[in-house]
């Protein structure tokens, strides 16, 4: 009789070690999927978020210094503005594509490119021949013309008769530019230029002026 309430016990005492062990494996599967549903909500890859604010900078920390589009070397951000004759405050600070630090002078590795002859001018867009495919875009008021992109060393048209700011969305929004950096396009008469976080438009094709700032993910709001 000992030996059976032994046995009984021993049973009894197994069961319950079972149960707790499913329980507690339950537990950590149903945190695996929970933990799997959060991942997945966050976005793939590196999100950049254009809108931040610049990582504070150590001034005398060396960083790449580009003068008249060249490498000179690494040094501080005051030395660099110096290279450069202007004020630090007037040089674009930020992280190249290879990760490192960069001071360079508003698109000076991007000289600006001569202005679309006639015949480019006139060139109708035709994506058969190679022509970007332009998405639709928002609805605008005022003053339209031909918007055209500077790629790959020659004008190329995307659209007749939108606005300046439907022209800068077509060619610009969600692109970004490193420091030093520049992306080129046309509205009728005015050269638009992308540099890191704004849009600038220029009259003469040598002095421009801010046109609009870019937003989280360096869209490009509508300008009204």
């Amino acid at each position: 009789m000992a030996k059976d309430q032994k046995r009984w016990i021993a049973i009894g005492v197994g069961a319950a070690v079972a149960i707790v062990v499913g329980i507690i494996l339950a537990m950590g599967v149903s945190r695996g999927h929970k933990d799997d549903e959060k991942m997945n909500d966050q976005p793939t890859g590196l999100t950049f978020k254009v809108a931040d604010p610049a990582p504070s900078l150590d001034t005398k920390k060396p960083l790449r210094c580009y003068v008249n589009g060249a490498y000179v070397g690494d040094v501080t951000l005051a030395e660099c503005a110096k290279k450069n004759g202007v004020a630090a405050q007037s040089l674009d600070v930020g992280i190249d594509d290879n990760g490192n630090q960069v001071a360079a002078p508003t698109a000076s590795l991007v000289p600006v490119p001569g202005a679309p002859g006639s015949a480019e001018a006139a060139q109708p867009a035709d994506p058969a021949q190679g022509a970007e495919i332009v998405p639709p875009t928002a609805t605008a008021a005022g003053p339209t013309a031909s918007c055209l992109r500077y790629s790959s060393n020659s004008w190329n048209k995307l659209a007749d008769n939108i606005t300046i700011g439907q022209c800068a969305i077509l060619l610009f929004d969600t692109r970004c530019v490193s420091p030093g950096q520049a992306s080129y396009g046309r509205w009728g008469s005015k050269t638009l230029r992308l540099v890191p976080r704004r849009v600038e438009q220029s009259d003469d094709n040598a002095t421009f002026r801010p046109l609009v700032d870019q937003g989280q993910g360096c869209s490009v709001p509508m300008v009204r």
